[in-house]
């Protein structure tokens, strides 16, 4: 078996003690961004296992779209993210 060669760690551990590898991220080709899928993204960025240029060049990701991902997982948590709470989250 051979290991693909990649930047970074291959694995990092989440603050709840799991443990997110490459794997657990969504495929570089995701058109349909569910809540679930945006925070996997968040965090792995947050944990270091990719840096955030590389999430926004793999996923064609705007600076300010990451950005709002961010400050919505980090401040309210993953519902945040959801599309059909985005009115409650919203700042005024």
């Amino acid at each position: 078996m051979y290991l693909k060669k990649i930047d970074g760690p291959r694995a990092v551990t989440l603050p709840d003690g799991t443990m997110m590898t490459h794997g657990d991220l969504p495929k570089p080709d995701t058109r349909r961004w569910v809540a679930s899928r945006k925070a996997a993204v968040v965090r792995a960025v947050i944990a270091g296992l990719i840096s955030r240029d590389t999430a926004k060049s793999t996923y064609g990701l705007s600076e300010d779209e990451f950005s709002e991902w961010e400050r919505a997982v980090t401040q309210h948590g993953e519902a945040a993210l959801r599309t059909t709470a985005l009115q409650k989250y919203r700042q005024p």
